[in-house]
């Protein structure tokens, strides 16, 4: 406990992926802005404008270039998933750990209880050299053992007596296999077994009362009590043993069979072997069951048993048998683990069974596929030795806990990077650790799903923990970033499309979002270098940026998947950015400039309609901004007062607004789908569409509310000045709705490589 304590709290866990894409983002956007402001204002300096002109233009160009709504949009849009993935089951204990599962390209499960049901009973018996069938019908009709063989008794005596399970009070009416058990649910198989066979476990328990026990570890992989037994004529000590078969055996001297003591010789052993494979074979995990009556010389009544210290035999023990326990796979987990491999994501299997039994539930989940082989069934099929099989040849592989002990790293990343479909076996939990580790450095993003405290540091140093919210232990809950309230590996799916559908969401919405950046810098720069009258000012660029912009932004996370979603491999976080220089060319290089040319053409067009036409206004700038100057003349004579001129400037303002909102009904359209057309993906959004009208009311609202022009100075419009950039709207949608059409056309074409984003 304490080694897995240590293990757990010493781990350091880095940024989430989505952390480090929102670093990389502001590091550009950032950069972008500090160039283009310093510049700028460098350029102002030289031109020979007033310091303080040129401190307005870098402060102006800086608002202009930052997306101010993001942080809020972030936010919003994982706040939502996390809340749908809370309704389908998952729940996010980290809102960045949403992301996290879309980014996974590698599950390392655990298989009891999340592939599995862990609702474990017992299937077959070994004892007496025969396999016997145990019977698991609800009434009991298919009895097959024995009951009065002693290699029973003595095997149903070490399955009641060596075992902490026990029934829920209040359960009497209750059948046997339905009863609720405190305990592990192997034990409870084994209890339930018992208590069917031989009738009243506890009260058996009552009378021979346990004095010692070593409890199961996972070291050990063993179970050891003492007990004082009811039997008067011989009151001697009984210690019984279960676990590992392959413990158990090399802890045993002899074997019971037809009630004598046989020497464990190479015969035995081979029996033994060849049951456990057969049981192993059929998926069951399997238990070896031994026991040996202490001396009475030796170990007296009252003798002081020490666990710590172990001063009694846990060798030359008495062999008995073995019972195989069936823990049925869950019904929707094949399903799901295709969903996985259709995704791109590989599934690994930790466990702590027996490599056979490992290998036969990954084969009936599908983690191993049909007619994908290991290094042993070529062997096996050859009729070669396993040293002569060339391992890559090999598409599966089995990998026990011990041959992992010895591996260097190098040799674990040989079988990470050469074999698509892996079952590690007989694992322990810094095993565990080492695994999630070769796989991070070998660049992939890790989920690691678990239940037991041994996962613990597993699930703290993986990208994503998932820890399970039934069966899993309070420790496995804290180490974890997401619990699954149904403990079904099914649901990991939902949430890696859930994760995928975030990162497409948060591209859209950050290439929305900086679309309208070039509309709002662009008027700078022309007020700089073409000496105009200021198109657009800091207080309108707030507006779009803080009013208008941020609610169809918000909206983009409510945007259902594309079609591909579950069917692309999962991003290279080194190559594929939430923001890449594709999305930074579609919306600051084409979308954009559509997106100005729009608010210029209306700027223009009022400019015109008042008298001053457009290469009037080049060079005008300091004799309109001089508030000494009364009598400013038009192209058409017109004298215009410093008050007039600033309300005409305002205006533009207030329209040049408008123009970015209109432009930008397209570009939310356009940026429902970064592939589909918006035929196929429809407008089913209705938080989108309410996005539209809200962008359209506000601006109205901030355009013709009275008052408006005291505080924000924004200026009431005629009604067709909306229309000019209406085209411009039009050329975006059908721009884009071309561009994509030749995307799907031409997958892996020119148009793909420059544009998708």
């Amino acid at each position: 406990m304490g080694r897995i304590a240590g293990l757990a709290t010493a781990l350091e866990t880095g940024d989430t992926p989505i952390a480090k894409e929102i670093a990389h983002f502001i590091h550009i956007i950032t950069g972008v802005a500090v160039f283009l402001g310093v510049t700028f204002f460098i350029i102002a300096f030289i031109v020979g404008y007033h310091w303080l002109d040129a401190v307005v233009f870098l402060i102006g160009i800086i608002v202009a270039n930052v997306p101010e709504g993001l942080l809020a949009t972030v936010t919003v849009c994982l706040t939502l998933t996390a809340k749908r993935m809370a309704a389908k089951n998952c729940l996010v204990k980290n809102l960045e750990a949403v992301e996290t599962l879309g980014s996974t390209s590698t599950i390392c499960s655990d298989k009891t209880g999340t592939l599995t049901q862990n609702r474990m009973t017992v299937a077959h018996l070994w004892f007496d050299n025969q396999i016997i069938e145990a019977d698991t019908s609800e009434d009991q009709s298919g009895g097959q053992i024995d009951k009065s063989s002693n290699g029973w008794k003595a095997l149903s005596t070490i399955a009641a007596l060596c075992n902490r399970a026990e029934f829920k009070s209040g359960q009497d009416g209750v059948s046997i296999l339905k009863r609720e058990v405190n305990g592990d649910a192997s034990e409870a198989a084994l209890l339930k077994c018992c208590e069917l066979a031989c009738g009243d476990v506890l009260e058996w328990r009552k009378r021979n009362k346990k004095v010692c026990e070593i409890p199961f570890n996972s070291t050990n992989k063993y179970q050891v009590s003492i007990h004082e037994t009811e039997d008067k004529s011989d009151p001697r000590y009984l210690l019984v043993m279960k676990g590992a078969p392959e413990r158990i055996l090399e802890r045993s001297s002899t074997i019971f069979i037809n009630n004598e003591d046989k020497p464990l010789d190479e015969d035995m052993k081979e029996a033994f072997n060849n049951a456990y494979l057969e049981l192993g074979g059929l998926g069951e995990r399997v238990l070896g069951f031994c026991d040996y009556k202490l001396p009475a010389d030796k170990y007296p009544v009252g003798f002081p048993f020490d666990a710590e210290n172990c001063n009694f035999p846990v060798h030359g023990l008495r062999f008995v048998g073995l019972i195989s326990l069936i823990d049925p796979p869950r019904a929707a987990v094949p399903d799901a683990v295709a969903k996985c491999r259709s995704a791109g994501i590989k599934v690994i299997m930790v466990t702590g069974d027996h490599p056979i039994t490992a290998k036969a539930i990954a084969k009936s989940v599908g983690i191993i596929s049909e007619g994908n082989e290991t290094v042993e069934d070529i062997a096996q099929r050859l009729n070669i030795p396993i040293k002569e099989v060339d391992s890559r040849q090999a598409k599966a592989a089995v990998v026990h806990g011990i041959e992992l002990r010895d591996m260097t790293s190098d040799q674990l990343d040989d079988i990470l990077r050469h074999h698509t479909e892996i079952v590690f076996a007989r694992t322990s939990p810094q095993q565990k650790l080492i695994i999630v580790e070769g796989c991070q450095r070998l660049g992939a993003i890790v989920a690691v799903t678990g239940d037991g405290v041994n996962d613990s540091p597993a699930l703290k140093k993986a990208d994503i923990g998932v820890a399970m919210g039934i069966a899993g232990s309070d420790v496995s809950k804290q180490a974890a970033d997401m619990i699954l309230l149904d403990d079904n590996f099914a649901s990991i799916v939902t949430g890696v499309e859930e994760g995928r559908l975030i990162f497409d969401n948060l591209k859209k919405s950050i290439a929305y979002t900086l679309t309208s950046n070039i509309p709002e810098i662009s008027p700078f720069l022309f007020f700089m270098c073409g000496s105009v009258p200021l198109p657009l000012g800091t207080v309108t660029i707030l507006c779009i940026d803080l009013g208008t912009d941020m609610v169809p932004a918000i909206s983009l996370a409510y945007e259902e998947a594309e079609s591909d979603i579950m069917k692309r491999h999962p991003r290279n976080p080194f190559k594929d950015k939430l923001v890449n220089e594709r999305l930074i060319s579609m919306a600051y290089g084409q979308i954009g400039m559509i997106q100005a040319l729009a608010g210029f053409f209306t700027y223009f067009v009022i400019m015109a309609e008042n008298g001053f036409l457009p290469p009037f206004l080049f060079g005008l700038r300091e004799t309109w901004d001089s508030k000494a100057i009364n009598d400013l003349t038009d192209s058409y004579g017109q004298e215009w007062t410093y008050f007039d001129r600033k309300k005409l400037e305002y205006t533009c303002h207030t329209a040049f607004f408008v123009s970015i909102v209109i432009v930008q009904w397209a570009d939310l359209i356009i940026c429902k789908t970064r592939r589909n057309s918006i035929v196929h993906q429809g407008m089913k959004n209705w938080v989108l569409n309410f996005g539209l009208v809200f962008e359209t009311t506000l601006a109205a609202f901030l355009s013709y509310t009275p008052g408006m022009d005291k505080g924000l100075r924004m200026y009431p419009l005629k009604i067709y000045w909306w229309l000019p950039a209406v085209p411009f709207s039009l050329l975006i949608f059908v721009y884009d709705e071309i561009r994509r059409f030749i995307l799907r056309r031409n997958p892996g074409g020119w148009v793909e490589n420059e544009t998708y984003y």
